[in-house]
């Protein structure tokens, strides 16, 4: 006699054990998982169930090709659910650009439609609270990009994963069986970092100067409005109200003004800001005028910093490098031989390259 599953289904969702909940936890044949990854300050999130491959023929069977009537539900033409069980679903706190396209922030259900040349449809559905694509309704699609699968090593369990994550992308895969497909997200991470400064800065954030700096630092490095980098780094440096000025919040105005072609004006803040830095500070401004391959500024920041902090780490090592970048090995060699008594106890990186350095200077070479 032939079994018929589903009004079998139904009386027992009917039951009275249904109707008071009483149900035994057992362990779900394709558990739940989430992946989420930021991307920037953009949270993407998957949450998607994993079946196993058990030795079933995956693609162009078990899963389909194309769009199918699965015999339930109200769709005639449904994708697959990308995964098992519930709909598959996928969050983006903020607008994204996918595989070329733009797509709003939001929950979406994610389906897939699958082609034998590998062609790989993906839909982005306002349906995202569904069983699966049973009910799958082609007008709730907010998007439909499309992309190729690869040939990849066999997975047991779908997994879905992001990689190459940068500030400003993602790639988002499916991988099961011998096959992986991708997606690649964007989002415009410098944009919407703006934003949220912007208004983060006008609320109980606003009253430090660490944020200001920070916020300032940011438009700077990513050569965004310097002339509100500007205004933002005067806020850190000289708001009645929180403002302070130390190495940082000048160094950092004197960045900004350089970079907006006020030469002068950095020249006579940093020569403020090196005053009031700490040795490992100095040393570092005096690393950037040696890459800037400004020697002879690097060699005057050196010496403040033996003037101001005498015998402090890293002090002897940076008039070393100052000396051999002006070619004076010999007193290279003698402040190199003290920074050696000085590295601290534990740093084998700077202990170790400052025994290769000596015999570079032994040998006529320079060591930056």
């Amino acid at each position: 006699m032939k079994r018929i599953l589903l009004p079998v289904l139904a009386s027992a969702l009917l039951s009275p054990l249904t109707s008071h909940g009483q149900f035994v936890s057992l362990p779900d044949l394709s558990p739940k998982a989430t992946v989420s990854q930021t991307i920037g300050i953009t949270n993407v999130t998957v949450v998607y169930h994993r079946p196993s491959v058990q030795k079933r023929e995956i693609w162009g069977k078990l899963v389909p090709y194309g769009f199918n009537n699965l015999g339930f539900g109200t769709s005639k033409a449904a994708p697959w659910r990308a995964g098992a069980n519930e709909t598959t679903t996928i969050t983006l706190q903020h607008d994204a650009t996918v595989a070329g396209s733009p797509l709003k922030a939001g929950t979406y259900g994610l389906f897939t439609a699958l082609a034998p040349d590998g062609t790989v449809t993906w839909i982005f559905s306002r349906d995202s609270g569904t069983w699966g694509s049973f009910f799958y309704d082609e007008s709730n699609d907010v998007l439909r990009v499309t992309t190729k699968w690869e040939n990849a090593p066999f997975v047991e369990q779908l997994s879905y994963g992001f990689s190459d994550v940068t500030k400003d992308s993602a790639v988002l895969s499916l991988s099961w069986e011998r096959k992986r497909f991708s997606l690649p997200i964007k989002v415009d991470t410098d944009q919407l970092v703006l934003a949220a400064l912007k208004e983060e800065l006008r609320g109980s954030k606003g009253f430090r100067y660490q944020n200001w700096l920070a916020a300032s630092d940011y438009l700077l490095q990513n050569n965004l409005e310097l002339p509100l980098a500007l205004e933002w780094a005067d806020s850190a440096l000289s708001d009645p109200n929180f403002g302070e000025r130390n190495f940082n919040t000048l160094s950092n105005k004197a960045d900004i003004l350089d970079k907006l072609g006020r030469g002068a004006e950095a020249s006579t803040l940093m020569d403020e800001a090196l005053k009031l830095g700490a040795a490992i500070q100095i040393h570092q401004y005096g690393r950037k005028m040696l890459a800037a391959h400004n020697k002879e500024r690097a060699m005057e920041v050196f010496k403040l910093n033996a003037k101001l902090h005498p015998d402090a780490w890293p002090v002897n090592y940076g008039l070393a490098r100052g000396y051999s970048a002006m070619g004076d090995y010999k007193a290279a060699l003698e402040a190199l031989l003290k920074a050696q008594t000085q590295v601290p106890d534990g740093d084998t990186v700077n202990a170790d390259a400052i025994k290769v350095n000596i015999e570079k200077l032994k040998r006529g070479q320079d060591i930056n």
